[in-house]
């Protein structure tokens, strides 16, 4: 069950402008967020996003939706970006694989999870990068997540299963700017 860069997608869940300063230790998920981002752009892993109802809450953050394309983001209304139209035929969106972050962890990703889970894909939340309003919401999402079949992660597990090797050109660019 290693993370393989050819086979995932990240998908970035409703880092919303009006849900944002509700999320506990938002700042670190945002940082988290946008780091897996840069990883991912820079070895080729698909990235999407979803943002649940924008009118209401906003749009993705700029640190994130300006390294996004129109094309990578998802409007929806239902909770599970899987149980709203077109997510997994999403350019990325038929990975066996996918990596997730976002918000709330408790909500939108654990719903979103458990409809990946249901077809069939491989799914790994990383643990510094999904939030809640409160830190219990999040344990117990994790919690489930992981009863459910997912596999909790860290970012650097992330990075480092999908550069798979070191010694390569990838690897030590990476390593100089962002493993520290």
């Amino acid at each position: 069950m290693l993370l393989r860069a050819q086979a995932s997608t990240l998908l970035i869940i409703d880092i919303q402008e009006r849900l944002f300063p509700a999320i506990h230790d938002n700042e670190a998920v945002l940082e988290h967020s946008a780091w897996l981002l840069a990883i991912a752009r820079r070895l080729g892993v698909p990235v999407l996003a979803t943002e649940q109802y924008p009118k209401g809450l906003g749009t993705t953050l700029p640190a994130l939706r300006d390294e996004l394309a129109e094309g990578e983001v998802l409007e929806k209304i239902a909770f599970s970006a899987v149980a709203d139209p077109g997510l997994l035929q999403m350019p990325g969106g038929d990975s066996r694989q996918f990596v997730v972050c976002g918000t709330e962890a408790h909500v939108c990703v654990l719903q979103t999870v458990l409809g990946l889970l249901a077809e069939d894909r491989q799914v790994y939340v990383v643990d510094e990068a999904v939030g809640s309003r409160r830190p219990r919401d999040k344990a117990l999402a994790l919690e489930r997540m992981r009863q459910a079949g997912a596999v909790i992660v860290s970012r650097e597990m992330v990075a480092f299963e999908w550069m798979e090797r070191a010694g390569t050109e990838i690897f030590r660019e990476i390593s100089k700017q962002f493993i520290r």
